[in-house]
């Protein structure tokens, strides 16, 4: 891998449904027994039907109550992208560096993404009381326009031009970052994003972006 503070090239991926097959709400509200109804408000926010902050702090609040010790299992049930290591190990290899920013939560990123190689990540933080999530976000939302200014961040901070930079993602909530790379690829991807992309990948396969990346 390159050095610390510079890369060749920059990979920024979104986490669920793109890092992982997962979306962690989802199986965090499986806890609190609405799995269903937030699942449901997640695709409506993936499509671009509803403000994805909005969408957000009101299907936190359905966690409410979830205790911390749930986190143990949502872990055990993530489910990696397949290719996903082969990819970040080629994107090292050839002196990249990946970056994952997710619409969802540092409780569960920052043991997903160590794991999987990322080298740099941000996500949403979840309100915690007494032991057990408060149904709130803590801070700003991570929204389209923080992922955008995160892949720009991460780029000035690693020496890598703007020609250098991919952006991978699956909702709508994605497009900015996509926008502002050099190459935005839409993989596993809802139907307005495949419209907006640079490319789309077809298979669910994070190692079919390796043919496009530097050498």
């Amino acid at each position: 891998m390159t050095s610390q503070n510079h890369a060749r090239f920059l990979v920024v991926l979104d986490a669920d449904s793109t890092l992982i097959r997962n979306e962690v709400i989802e199986l965090i509200a499986d806890e609190a027994g609405r799995g269903a109804e937030v699942a449901a408000a997640t695709e409506a926010a993936m499509r671009g039907d509803i403000d994805f902050a909005t969408s957000l702090r009101s299907r936190v609040s359905a966690l409410r109550g979830v205790p911390l010790s749930a986190f143990e299992r949502v872990l055990a049930r993530i489910e990696e992208t397949p290719g996903v290591r082969q990819l970040t190990s080629t994107v090292h290899d050839r002196g990249g560096i990946v970056g994952v920013v997710s619409g969802g939560f540092h409780e569960i990123l920052d043991t997903v993404a160590p794991d999987l190689g990322i080298d740099v990540w941000r996500a949403n933080r979840l309100g915690i009381e007494n032991g057990a999530l408060s149904g709130e976000v803590r801070g700003e939302v991570v929204d389209a326009e923080a992922k955008a200014d995160s892949l720009l961040q991460w780029a000035r901070e690693h020496g890598v031009s703007r020609d250098q930079t991919f952006a991978i993602g699956d909702g709508s909530n994605d497009l900015q970052m996509m926008k502002v790379a050099a190459l935005g690829l839409a993989f596993n991807a809802k139907p307005i994003v495949k419209v907006h992309a640079d490319l789309v990948i077809g298979r669910v396969d994070l190692s079919e972006v390796i043919a496009l990346l530097p050498r």
